[in-house]
């Protein structure tokens, strides 16, 4: 007989997500979440700090990985970056903030799939190049925009990543979730091939991209709208 699976560990994910809900500090949380998880395991304390101390030597330039690629962004952004892309975007006539989200949706998705999930991120690609985009082409057809369309526009924009990203990555075979349902449902007597596993997320990768494309189109149609509204008397 097979012995009952301990689940108390898992409130560590509970404390996370109560302390990002709460907006605690991140690191504060993480090590509340630690402490969580190793007290439900039944961990020794000392064991404990010896595997938090493990784990911050194995990823202590982790920073240094992160903040390269910001500063370069930033000295980009700093002689023009955005401002080139806002220029070339304009001046294509048949551009709307939904075509080119939903182009940038299908590279997303396409790349995720792949396994190249780090093409792209709101950081690196979404805040210098795809909002000030959208934000472009919605000007170049209907002159200045309302704040709160703005802001709506560069909300999308980063949701269009997140759907691309979220639902693309889930058709790569060796990513995370897949891996770990394998090994889950192989400990449970379940042979299960990470191949097929993989191929089973397409259809929601498709049925995602079509929703999420569906809702670019009522965006161009909501920035015409909004567009009208705001120069009529």
């Amino acid at each position: 007989m097979q012995s009952a699976v301990n689940l108390w560990p898992l409130l560590g994910i509970a404390a996370v997500a109560a302390g990002f809900l709460l907006r605690a500090n991140p690191v504060l949380v993480v090590i509340v979440a630690c402490g969580v998880t190793g007290w439900a395991a039944h961990l020794p304390v000392v064991h404990l700090l010896e595997s938090l101390g493990t784990a911050f030597i194995k990823t202590r330039n982790l920073p240094l990985i992160l903040l390269l690629p910001l500063a370069a962004i930033g000295l980009l952004e700093r002689f023009g970056l955005k401002e080139h892309a806002q220029a070339s975007i304009a001046r294509i006539r048949a551009a709307t903030t939904g075509r080119l989200l939903t182009v940038y949706l299908l590279a997303r998705e396409i790349a995720a799939a792949f396994g190249l999930t780090s093409l792209g991120g709101h950081p690196n690609m979404v805040r210098p190049l795809v909002a000030p985009m959208a934000e472009a082409a919605a000007e170049a057809r209907h002159g200045q925009l309302p704040e709160p369309l703005r802001q709506h526009i560069r909300a999308m924009s980063a949701a269009t990543d997140n759907v691309g990203l979220f639902f693309g990555e889930d058709v790569f075979v060796a990513f995370g979730a897949i891996v770990l349902m394998q090994t889950i449902l192989k400990a449970e007597g379940l042979d299960v091939d990470p191949i097929r596993m993989a191929l089973w997320g397409i259809p929601t990768a498709v049925t995602a991209f079509v929703i999420h494309a569906w809702n670019l189109r009522r965006l161009d149609a909501r920035i015409r709208r909004e567009a009208v509204r705001e120069v009529a008397p």
